[in-house]
């Protein structure tokens, strides 16, 4: 009977705990977590965000990690400076996190799935969506459930150019119409040119 009752009183008091098993949904716009009674540090944060590239392209990922002090909980996201949207989708989430469905998006963010440790070795795997707009990744960190850093965000990422951009509204099929084009004007200019 008593360990019935520990039972029922953890399960009903665990929102006063924190989340030991990942975010919840509605953090996922201001990336606050709902830890009672506790408020971020005020100090700077020990934490940096660090990045494969400092340019992305479309679908080709970007490895994600986040150096510093061991930590136990994790909210990551990608933004732009336009909005507090995730974006892109992440890979497969590494050991001890999960998934977080944010802006309609299964994949929209990284959460931690335990409170076991997590530390400079644990890499997230972004991949990014077509977008022209620049990005930064946004991380709430905690040490424990009442020590928490908010806003912790990367170097800004640039969207690489160059080639046949067909995530500015391209389509597959330019890329063959432009090689086609360029093709037929050489063989018009050697056609044309004296001998």
């Amino acid at each position: 009977m008593e360990l019935l009752f520990v039972a029922v009183f953890l399960q009903l008091s665990s929102p006063c705990f924190g989340y030991p098993t990942g975010a919840p949904t509605s953090t996922c716009e201001d990336m606050m977590p709902r830890h009672a009674g506790v408020q971020p540090q005020p100090i700077p944060a020990p934490y940096t965000i660090l990045t494969s590239a400092r340019k992305f392209q479309t679908g080709k990922p970007v490895t994600v990690t986040i150096t510093g002090s061991d930590y136990k909980g994790v909210l990551l996201e990608a933004r732009s400076a336009a909005s507090q949207t995730a974006l892109g989708t992440w890979g497969n989430p590494p050991t001890n996190t999960k998934f977080l469905k944010c802006s309609g998006n299964a994949q929209g963010a990284i959460t931690h799935a335990n409170t076991n440790t997590k530390d400079s070795t644990t890499t997230f795997s972004w991949i990014p969506p077509n977008i022209n707009s620049t990005i930064y990744f946004m991380a709430t960190v905690a040490q424990e459930r009442t020590v928490y850093w908010l806003n912790i965000r990367s170097e800004t990422l640039t969207r690489e150019s160059g080639g046949i951009d067909l995530a500015a509204g391209g389509h597959p099929g330019m890329a063959g119409q432009g090689f086609l084009k360029l093709f037929a004007l050489c063989l018009l200019v050697l056609l044309i040119t004296p001998r």
